[in-house]
């Protein structure tokens, strides 16, 4: 853990002190893990009514090709993902991930075509790399540059689309993944209907100047409320969705990882663009032949969680180790311990039974479909 005097601030920092937050160090940063109502309140705030995050640690980056062709943007980024972003209509994001050469992880990250330029949203532990990654591999064609005068924030759950039409009535008409330019508060904003939650929702690139005007206009509806990390970890978690650094690494495919659906077919074998990024021989020979491993859900038997680091094993007595729990804590919405986690294929699909070590014992755990909760994205 940092020291407190080394860490960045967001620019809401002093907003969640005035509003009683814990604050923790994470990724660099000073960073609200919770609210005094708690973590559990704040989760279910957000599955049942609107909950408002500081994402602000994490890294805004726009890529423009020098040309001025957004095709041109395209093509450079399309050499580091496994992505179609070629394919990518203007106004519309992506979900993607860089991979290295061994055909694994990076970073997982967004991709939006704004009409002239891409704008790409990292991980706040892997925006320094990620940056570096990018102007090694992209200065020849295109302008890669950190925004830093930018918050970012995220509001979610089914009251958000009330709460936001407070401020302006346009967000009805946005879709899953629709991105548009929006003013809120008479602040010019960058609005994305996505999020980290499982819930409805929408992601807000505010002026770091202006984040605090807007975030308290949207505090000030009766159905919103400050959340903190502790909230989006299990809110995140039930909905099945990858922590960098936990969940996924430079240790493990994206078909390992379960995120095949997220390679389009003009990528894969036979695509138009089969190929072409770092790791493809094996990403490719995976997806034609299946991963020996696999990330899956795992629910637990009885009330006690099973955390992360947790070794897996076939049988109850501990004799044959065949995974690791990569996430784990209580879900409050589905009412006991979930977690996900990396077993061989032969043991991956759900219902199968296999055991987590905690604390000397051997627990049963089911191997679960994933996500554990229903989406309710706006599609």
């Amino acid at each position: 853990m940092a020291d407190t005097a080394e860490l960045q601030v967001t620019p809401l920092h002093s907003l969640h002190v005035s509003l009683g937050a814990r604050m923790v160090p994470f990724a660099g940063y000073d960073m609200p893990v919770q609210y005094p109502a708690g973590v559990m309140k704040e989760h279910v705030q957000t599955r049942i009514s609107a909950g408002l995050f500081d994402v602000s640690h994490m890294g805004q980056v726009l890529v423009k090709a020098k040309s001025g062709k957004i095709e041109d943007a395209a093509i450079a980024l399309e050499t580091l993902v496994p992505v179609d972003i070629l394919g990518l209509k203007e106004g519309r994001q992506r979900y993607g991930f860089f991979t290295d050469q061994n055909g694994c992880i990076l970073d997982d990250l967004m991709i939006t075509n704004r009409g002239d330029h891409l704008f790409v949203v990292v991980n706040a532990a892997c925006k320094d790399a990620d940056l570096a990654h990018m102007k090694a591999h992209l200065s020849d064609s295109c302008y890669v540059t950190l925004l830093e005068d930018r918050a970012l924030i995220a509001l979610q759950g089914p009251r958000a689309e009330a709460v936001l039409a407070e401020l302006w009535a346009g967000v009805s008409a946005m879709k899953f993944m629709d991105v548009r330019d929006v003013p809120l508060h008479d602040v010019p904003c960058i609005v994305s209907r996505s999020g980290y939650s499982g819930e409805d929702g929408f992601e807000i690139s505010v002026p770091a100047a202006k984040a605090q005007e807007v975030a308290k206009a949207l505090l000030e509806h009766p159905d919103c409320e400050a959340i903190g990390l502790g909230a989006r970890d299990s809110l995140r978690l039930e909905a099945g969705l990858c922590l960098y650094g936990n969940d996924i690494d430079t240790t493990t495919s994206p078909i390992e990882a379960s995120l095949e659906w997220a390679i389009q077919k003009a990528r894969r074998t036979g695509g138009d663009r089969e190929g072409g990024f770092p790791g493809a021989e094996r990403i490719l020979g995976e997806l034609a032949n299946g991963a020996t491993r696999r990330r899956v859900g795992l629910k637990p038997e009885g009330k006690a969680p099973v955390r992360g680091h947790a070794k897996l094993f076939a049988d109850a007595e501990g004799k044959t180790e065949i995974g690791e729990v990569t996430s784990g804590g209580f879900g409050p919405t589905v009412e006991g311990p979930v977690a996900m986690g990396y077993v061989p294929k032969e043991f991956a699909t759900p219902g199968t039974t296999i055991f987590a070590e905690v604390r000397g014992k051997y627990l049963p755990i089911a191997v679960a479909a994933l996500p554990f909760i229903t989406p309710t994205y706006k599609r």
